[in-house]
Formats: structure tokens, C-alpha cells, sequence
């Protein structure tokens, strides 16, 4: 057995049938982690003791008879923004360097009852604020492909852990693109569920318990190997906590296993006004004529009549807002309540307008970014579009999208561009139907071909 990439559900499985311990699998990650971490700086914070001792606990207990969840005994890391308790979580922030929580966040919780086995935390871009993983603590994180580019923002630590081998599976966040972006530049496969489906509560560290700025748009999802594996997880993160009060007790569903031949999926190889390369729209076509020959019933959308570019001005705008307000004696005004409900009202028409789309078709298809992953540069910088200059931000547009709507969204890898970076395609579903769309993705995993390892790994 391959335990290096071997899924998270196949480790889970051997450790409970008792075919490798949660040592083994445990000591050949961090094996792994020694041998790569130095050229990727992809897991930045460490506690190998707690995670020896976390596995040998997991094994003893094993051994009376105790499954202490669908994880016993997996090793994992976790994206340098959920709180750890015992361990520090420092967005990459100079001020909250040695910032380390009083107690588990949400989801470092639900993961510790699911039995899984914390060996450290992953970079991000300093307060999660860049398309690359890069801050002032931990310095910047390359991509396993490709060691002169990024592998995204602001999961880009996770998805380079992700793929390289060094963990099973990671958990994201996605504000404008974080899990999905980073999973199509690394080559794995991530899923932003729908928005409220999983609790922020102990995202960010909040020593001082400011009020929370960002209560919209914002989502925790998984990032793995396999689709399988996003789904366990997603049954693991996802519903209320009773302290995050936006999220609310929709049942997370359980559909059967949908067969292609009854599929209606549009594809979109490009958005009104939002470039994209050629290998990547011709990518989105090339899967739409595939998934035709399979059975399903496919078209090319006709998208809902939206101002694409300016529901991407209002996300931005909106997320402003929600900062400015919890920083009123920073740089310039917070929103009045007036302008906060307008542009909540422009957010409502294109929801709308989208779940009407999703009346008539089970998913959409669509680019994951305009771009691969490209070289390391200062924010800012233009990115070179099949050798057009394009504002630096549009790179997440895709993706951000459905954060402005609050979708789910999962993101696929399916094949390399020319420079042998990895093209992963965007498949969007009906809000709250996440259960749903990861069987989609599920359904048409033959098709896009399952991870592949960056050479070398």
C-alpha cells in the first residue's frame, strides 16, 4: 500500500481493518514533509511529539476496540488560519506570530472527534488577503509543479501539501476563490460548499474578540485527492455548531448515485467580459464533448443576463464594507446602513437570477481561473493571457463568481497545459444542493482522470 497517496478514505480504512497502524502512515508523511517541505514551504508549523503521541493513542485505542471516528488515526495539516489549541495560528501576521488559541475552532474540533491526527499547519497569504501564499512570517510557498510558481492563494500551502504527498487531505477557506483557485493550480480537487453550510466559528484568531467583519460570501471547504474524500469531509464539517448563528440546520442530504445518461450540465468556456486562455476555454469544451459521447445531455449555457464584471466590483465591495466596519479608524469610511442593504439587494438579483438557471440544469461547467499557475510576482502585477496583459485581480473572477451568490462550487483537475501546469475545471450546483453536486463530480471523475503526481513525487 501506497501511503503517501493513498486517499484519506483507503488510510482510514487500513488503519481500522488494522493493515498499517496510524504510526506507519503517520511517520512515512512526515518522512515525506523532510524530504520536500524545504523546497516548497508548504507546512510551516510543526508538533511532531503531539502527533506521535496523538497516532500511538490512536493505536492503543485500536487495539481495545475503540473507532473513535471515520478518521482514527489519519495524519493531516490544517491551513494556518483555523484555530488550534496547543498550537499557534498566525494568518501569516507579524502581530499574531506567536499567537497561539485557547481552544479549538469549529472545525479543528469536528476534525479531532472524527479521530484524525494534527501534524501541523499549512501557509497562506498574510490575512488571507493575496492570490499567493506568500507574508512576512513564514516567507512564500511554490508550487509542486513548478517550484518558480505559485500554488495560489490563500489554501496555497494546503494544495502544495496536498499534492506533493505530504498530507491526505486539507481544509480550506474560500472568500474569493481560496480552496478552489489553489486546487486548479496544484492539481487536486477542492470543494467550496454552499455559503452557511459550514460554521466559521475559530476561522481567524480574534484575541481581542472584535466583532466578526466577514458574516457573508465566506466559506470552509475540503481539499483532497479524490472526490470520495471530499465528501467525508464535507459530512464532517458541514452543519451547525451553535455558535455560528448564520448557519442554519438544512439537512445535508442523501441522494443516490446519479447516472450521466440523466445529466443536463451547460458549459460556459468563458464569461461575459472575463478573459480566459485558450487551453483552458478549449479544456471546458473539450470535457463538454466527452461528457456528450458518455450520454449526458449538454449544451452550451445560456447564462443568466448579469453584468458579470459588475458583480464582481460588488463583491469586492461588499467585502470592503464588511471590513471597514470593523475597522472604523482605519483608512477611509465604513458603509452606511443604506449603501450595506443596497448592495446586499444587487447581491440578492443575481442569486436569484442563478438559482433560476440551476431550475433547468444540474451543473454548470466552466473555467476554474483565467489562467494556470504562474510565475511568483509582486501582488499587482499584470498576468500575461495568451500574451495579453490582465489586471492581476481577475485571476480568481471565475471562482469568485459564486462566492458573490454563495453556490457550491467544486473544482476537478483534468489535464496539464503546455507548460505542464495543471487545468482544473469548475462544476457549480444549486445552493444547499452540495450533496448532489459532489456526486456529479463523483459521476464524472472517469472522465476528468482522477490526480495525477507532479513528476518527481
Amino acid at each position: 500500500m501506497d501511503l503517501i497517496f493513498s486517499s484519506t478514505t483507503q488510510l482510514a480504512s487500513a488503519i481500522q481493518a488494522g493493515q498499517v497502524s496510524a504510526k506507519e502512515v503517520l511517520e512515512a508523511h512526515l518522512t515525506q514533509i523532510e524530504k520536500h517541505n524545504p523546497a516548497l514551504n508548504a507546512v510551516v508549523i510543526m508538533d511532531i511529539e503531539s502527533a506521535r503521541s496523538q497516532a500511538r493513542d490512536a493505536d492503543e485505542a485500536l487495539a481495545r476496540g475503540e473507532v473513535r471516528g471515520p478518521l482514527h488515526g489519519v495524519p493531516f495539516t490544517l491551513k494556518d488560519a483555523h484555530c488550534t489549541a496547543g498550537m499557534r495560528t498566525t494568518v501569516g501576521f507579524p502581530p499574531l506570530a506567536d499567537y497561539v488559541p485557547p481552544e479549538d475552532g469549529t472545525v479543528m474540533a469536528r476534525l479531532r472527534k472524527a479521530g484524525a491526527v494534527l501534524m501541523g499547519k499549512t501557509n497562506v497569504a498574510m490575512l488571507l488577503g493575496d492570490y499567493q501564499s506568500n507574508n512576512p512570517v513564514f516567507g512564500r510557498t511554490n508550487n509542486p509543479w513548478n517550484v518558480e510558481r505559485t500554488p495560489g492563494r490563500s489554501s496555497g500551502g494546503a494544495a502544495a501539501a496536498l499534492a506533493s504527498g505530504m498530507t491526505p487531505f486539507e481544509v480550506g477557506t474560500d472568500l474569493s476563490s481560496s480552496i478552489r483557485l489553489p486546487a486548479h493550480f496544484c492539481g487536486v480537487f477542492g470543494l467550496k460548499p454552499t455559503e452557511n453550510r459550514v460554521p466559521l466559528t475559530g476561522l481567524f484568531p480574534n484575541p481581542s474578540d472584535a466583532p466578526r467583519s466577514i458574516r457573508i460570501m465566506s466559506s470552509i471547504g475540503p481539499m483532497a485527492r479524490t472526490v470520495e474524500d471530499l465528501a467525508l469531509l464535507y459530512k464532517i464539517l458541514a452543519g451547525p455548531d451553535g455558535r455560528d448563528t448564520d448557519v442554519q440546520p438544512v439537512p445535508l442530504g442523501e441522494v443516490p448515485d446519479v447516472d450521466l445518461r440523466t445529466l443536463r450540465i451547460a458549459y460556459a468556456p468563458s464569461f461575459p467580459g472575463v478573459p480566459v486562455a485558450a487551453e483552458i476555454r478549449d479544456a471546458v469544451e473539450e470535457l463538454a464533448r466527452q461528457m456528450e459521447r458518455s450520454g449526458v445531455i449538454v449544451e452550451e449555457a445560456q447564462l443568466p443576463k448579469l453584468d458579470f464584471i459588475q458583480d464582481l466590483s460588488s463583491a469586492g465591495e461588499l467585502i470592503g464594507m464588511m471590513v471597514a466596519a470593523s475597522q472604523p479608524d482605519g483608512n477611509g469610511q465604513p458603509a452606511t446602513l443604506g449603501q450595506f442593504c443596497a448592495a446586499l439587494q444587487r447581491r440578492d438579483r443575481s442569486i436569484v437570477a442563478w438559482e433560476r438557471f440551476f431550475d433547468t440544469w444540474d451543473a454548470l461547467l466552466c473555467p476554474a481561473s483565467m489562467v494556470t499557475a504562474f510565475p511568483h510576482c509582486n501582488p499587482g502585477t499584470p498576468l500575461d493571457v495568451d500574451g495579453a496583459e490582465v489586471d492581476y485581480w481577475m485571476v480568481a473572477a471565475y471562482g469568485t463568481a459564486f462566492n458573490y451568490t454563495g453556490h457550491p462550487a467544486a473544482v476537478l483537475p483534468y489535464k496539464t497545459d503546455r507548460d505542464g501546469m495543471p487545468i482544473g475545471l469548475q462544476v457549480i450546483g444549486k445552493r444547499w444542493d452540495d450533496a448532489r453536486l459532489l456526486l456529479i463530480a463523483k459521476a464524472l471523475s472517469p472522465l476528468v482522470g482522477g490526480f495525477q503526481r507532479p513528476p518527481g513525487y
